[in-house]
């Protein structure tokens, strides 16, 4: 199964880059988790000023330039929710306070 996860930090400075440290720790996990096969891609995010929503509702556009704080996105395999969850626990435990939000990716399969 695959999952998009969305860490969000609670402290820190947005858009602030972590100590060389706290980047060697998470260039370790990175390594270990795609050698793994865990680990599919992953990528940090803007600060919040650079990006927005878009949402469409009775036919009117709305456009909010400010949305939640979000650290980085990745996408993982897991046999299952609960592997997710660890992966998750695993990366949280390196990132720092925060959470991450995972959503299950299905797989579509278009019919012959």
């Amino acid at each position: 199964m695959r999952y998009l996860t969305i860490y969000r930090p609670t402290s820190g400075v947005e858009g602030g880059m972590p100590d060389a440290e706290h980047m060697a720790a998470m260039g370790e996990l990175v390594e270990e988790m795609t050698k793994a096969g865990s680990l599919i891609s992953t990528e940090p995010l803007t600060v919040r000023a650079a990006g927005g929503r878009v949402r469409l509702a009775n036919g009117q556009f709305t456009v909010s330039e400010e949305a939640e704080r979000a650290g980085g996105y990745a996408f993982l395999h897991a046999n299952s929710r609960e592997e997710a969850f660890e992966l998750a626990k695993k990366f949280l435990s390196v990132a720092g306070d925060g959470e991450v939000e995972l959503r299950q990716v299905l797989e579509f399969t278009p019919s012959s």
